[in-house]
């Protein structure tokens, strides 16, 4: 019988029976077969017709087989670490918020309020209205009951009304010079910019940057205007007869920037309330999904201060609202000169709006005290 030649054979095995030929045949490929690092390396026939395929070493070779995670432990804890650690600085950055506002005095957003022109405009108009507002009450109380001033009463009265004078009028003064900022915004359209780059262009003249103005700007300007000729028109230094006019003008210019402030803050609210919808939406399909704030902290804190600032922003939208139909009600009846119910229809409407607008201004300055404290 032939036997059978082995690459790599020694030389006294061409002439061994065939038995122990294929003893060391199997011996040949046990070595061959060994395992090595969980690999085969496997000895291909140099004659052969297929080329040696290089062995490659498996992605999962360092996870289970079965169900393993392809990640490792060390990312997946500094992972862990890492959402840990934002939560942390989160609830801290809340905390020291809301310690913050609590700690921050009544008195202390008063005086930066009334450091401005615009918070003591706010309240000298809510004391002016409280006061119309118990004049009111007082005269209607004493008609019903058909009873007679006293002495003390009408020197009370008279000094009310002495006092409401006097507010109005320095309210009307510290909104002096108000055209300024409309203006500084419509000639900084027609200005170049001297630190660009570029050649400055031919400047328009200036009655085209007008009529090319927003319309709301515009607006704010001739207001301001008008406003000023009242007021020094009640100071005695332009006639009486135009101040009246201008007064009924800056009414006119107050009752349709109103308007214009009514659409707007209807858009605005309109954009909120679907901002709100997203987010609502979001969370009500975390929850049918079986996510929780344990299972996706990250993402459920996120979507719940989103949700909470939406919130904010839509309560004080609507505060706007409302002050602004009182002040349309307010101005409807100088524009359109209504008699019935004016003096408690104004006085009513204006103290309202009066509130209102502080409110809104207080809580702005107390805001803007809790960021100045965050940031020392």
């Amino acid at each position: 019988m032939a036997s059978i030649t082995f690459p790599h054979a020694e030389p006294g095995l061409h002439s061994a029976p065939a038995a122990s030929s294929s003893a060391n045949d199997l011996g040949y490929f046990a070595s061959s077969y060994e395992p090595s690092n969980a690999s085969f390396q496997i000895q291909m026939n140099p004659l052969s017709s297929h080329p040696p395929r290089t062995p490659r070493t498996s992605v999962t070779s360092s996870s289970q087989i079965y169900g393993a995670e392809v990640y490792s432990s060390q990312e997946i804890s500094e992972e862990q670490t890492h959402i840990e650690v934002e939560d942390v600085s989160d609830d801290e950055d809340e905390k020291f918020h809301q310690d913050a506002r609590r700690r921050i005095r009544k008195e202390a957003v008063w005086k930066e309020l009334l450091t401005t022109a615009n918070g003591r405009d706010k309240t000298f108009k809510l004391l002016q209205y409280s006061m119309r507002m118990y004049l009111l009450f007082h005269t209607s109380v004493a008609s019903l009951g058909n009873s007679k001033r006293q002495s003390w009463e009408n020197a009370l009265f008279k000094r009310l009304e002495t006092a409401i004078a006097g507010f109005s009028l320095s309210r009307k003064c510290l909104i002096l010079f108000n055209w300024l900022a409309p203006l500084n915004t419509i000639l900084a359209e027609n200005s170049t910019d001297p630190f660009s780059p570029a050649k400055p262009s031919k400047r328009k003249p200036l009655l085209h940057t007008f009529l090319h103005t927003s319309p709301p700007v515009l607006l704010e300007l001739v207001n301001g205007v008008s406003d000023d000729i009242s007021t020094f028109s009640r100071l005695g230094l332009i006639g009486r007869r135009t101040g009246e006019r201008a007064g009924r003008f800056a009414d006119w210019c107050w009752f349709v920037s109103t308007l214009v402030n009514l659409v707007e803050n209807g858009v605005e609210r309109g954009v909120i309330l679907d901002l709100k919808h997203q987010v609502e939406s979001r969370l009500y399909s975390e929850s049918m999904t079986g996510a929780t704030a344990k299972s996706n902290p990250s993402a459920n804190k996120v979507d719940q201060k989103e949700l909470e600032r939406l919130q904010r922003q839509d309560y004080w939208i609507q505060i706007t609202r409302m002050k602004l139909l009182m002040d349309l009600i307010y101005v409807s009846y100088n524009v359109f000169r209504l008699n019935r119910a004016k003096s408690p229809v104004q006085t009513f409407t204006g103290l309202a709006a009066a509130a209102l607008g502080t409110a809104k201004l207080y809580d702005r300055h107390k805001t803007a005290l809790v960021k100045a404290t965050k940031f020392t």
